[in-house]
C-alpha cells in the first residue's frame, strides 16, 4: 500500500471553525526511555526532533471536550499571546498531519494530530501560513 504515515491534511479541513490552545507547551513523556526518578522527553519518529503538546480547543460547536496536538522541534515551540479580552489564544497549526488509530480500551477510532508549527490565527479570515507572513512584512516595510 503506498499510504503510510500520517496523513497530511489542511488546517481548515480539520479546523474549520478555528482553534483554541488551552494552557501552555509541555514537553511529552517517553514513557519507555523514562523512569519515575528519570524524565526523558520524547523523540519523533521521523524526524528525531523533540516532541512538545499543547491542548487545544476545537471551536466547532459540536465537538467535545479538548485534545492534545503534538509540535515537533529542536526547542519549545512558543505559543502567541491571547488578544485582550480573550480567554484562549487562537492559532493555526502548520504542517498538521493526522494518525488514525483504533482507541484499545473503547474499539473506537480515533486521531493523533501532530504539527510542525503553532502560529497566531488569522482572525480576519483565510490562512496564516509563514510564507503570508513574510510578505506581509515585506508589504509593510
Amino acid at each position: 500500500m503506498a499510504v503510510k504515515g500520517p496523513f497530511k491534511v489542511a488546517f481548515g479541513d480539520v479546523f474549520p471553525f478555528g482553534a483554541f490552545v488551552k494552557g501552555g507547551v509541555e514537553a511529552v513523556r517517553d514513557f519507555d526511555r523514562s523512569s519515575v526518578d528519570n524524565f526523558v522527553q520524547a523523540r519523533d519518529k521521523d524526524s528525531g526532533e523533540l516532541v512538545w503538546a499543547v491542548e487545544v480547543l476545537d471551536a466547532d460547536p459540536e465537538s467535545k471536550g479538548t485534545f492534545k496536538v503534538k509540535l515537533t522541534g529542536p526547542v519549545q515551540p512558543v505559543v502567541p499571546a491571547a488578544p485582550a479580552g480573550f480567554p484562549f489564544v487562537p492559532v493555526e497549526f502548520e504542517g498538521l498531519a493526522v494518525t488514525p488509530y483504533v482507541n484499545s480500551g473503547t474499539g473506537r477510532l480515533a486521531y493523533s494530530l501532530k504539527a510542525s508549527a503553532v502560529l497566531p490565527a488569522n482572525l480576519k479570515g483565510g490562512t496564516n501560513r509563514a510564507k503570508d507572513n513574510g510578505a506581509a512584512a515585506k508589504d509593510a516595510a
